[in-house]
């Protein structure tokens, strides 16, 4: 067994194809890397100063990922956004939520409501004065986390991570026409009572409702 005391810094640093990785993922959601854009691998390699390979794999990872599409002998762009993209993906998402909202009900611990508490309260401390949209935005994807945690089913959780990601780059898409999403997010207060009562049919049902509410929003401003 290894000493972890005797292990040198560099080997617990994160594996550079996942520093790539986290990079260039977060500049796709936030559309800093613009849907339909072709991907310069040399940019990034010298913007993250990494190498040609944890870059390829990072992209390779976030093709999977639906986030990049690689079209053979042309390139990589980054996704297009479309109107029956959200629809496609809300009819997956919201049942799979649902099921996630079941079984944490029944499976979560005391440690998970505990930990969610937290996080509902932080969308409305007293005194703080309102929240911006990305830092609810932060909040809101941190109860869904807690939840799929508590649910225990790691199939569903890299399911719905990945359905997060995708719902959450639609977010970005619609911010600027967006007015306020403090109520879709602050319906989580209700959803952590029902989760820590483990009251999982009503947990559901509000889990669902929350996912349709921000379904509705983006919708909204995409048929603008």
């Amino acid at each position: 067994m290894t000493d972890i005391s005797r292990v040198q810094p560099t080997q617990l640093t994160k594996p550079l194809s996942q520093t790539a990785y986290d990079s260039i993922r977060r500049k796709v959601i936030s559309l800093e890397l613009a849907p339909g854009t072709v991907i310069d691998e040399s940019a990034l390699r010298e913007e993250l100063q990494l190498g040609r390979t944890p870059i390829r794999e990072a992209l390779q990872r976030l093709a999977l990922e639906q986030l990049v599409t690689i079209i053979p002998r042309r390139g990589m762009f980054v996704t297009e956004i479309r109107l029956t993209d959200l629809q496609r993906l809300f009819e997956i998402r919201v049942p799979f939520e649902a099921q996630a909202a079941r079984l944490a009900a029944q499976r979560g611990t005391q440690a998970h409501w505990e930990e969610m508490r937290k996080t509902v309260e932080q969308m409305s401390l007293p005194g703080s004065g309102k929240l911006d949209n990305e830092t609810l935005m932060a909040h809101d994807e941190t109860c869904h986390q807690i939840m799929y945690a508590a649910a225990d089913n790691p199939f569903l959780t890299d399911t719905l991570t990945n359905l997060y990601t995708l719902s959450l780059r639609l977010w970005y898409f619609a911010l600027q026409d967006v007015q306020d999403v403090k109520g879709a997010v602050e319906q989580h207060a209700a959803i952590y009572e029902a989760l820590r009562d483990g009251k999982d049919n009503k947990a559901a049902e509000l889990v669902e409702k929350h996912i349709r509410h921000f379904q509705e929003e983006i919708q909204a401003v995409m048929l603008k």
